[in-house]
């Protein structure tokens, strides 16, 4: 598969993470920081959560 870009700051590379989008330059699922936003959980407290990931 490679890698596909899925928009400016989202990617789906078959070598990182099992091909599942992630943000580019980083093992961060989408997945993950969508369910975050979905439960409520503030921009701030997400970028704090995810620092240095």
């Amino acid at each position: 598969m490679g890698t596909k870009t899925l928009g400016r700051h989202i990617i789906a590379d078959s070598a990182i993470c099992h091909g599942e989008p992630t943000f580019r330059g980083t093992r961060i699922l989408v997945a993950e920081v969508l369910e975050q936003v979905a439960n409520g959980m503030a921009w701030e407290a997400i970028i704090e959560e995810w620092r240095g990931h």
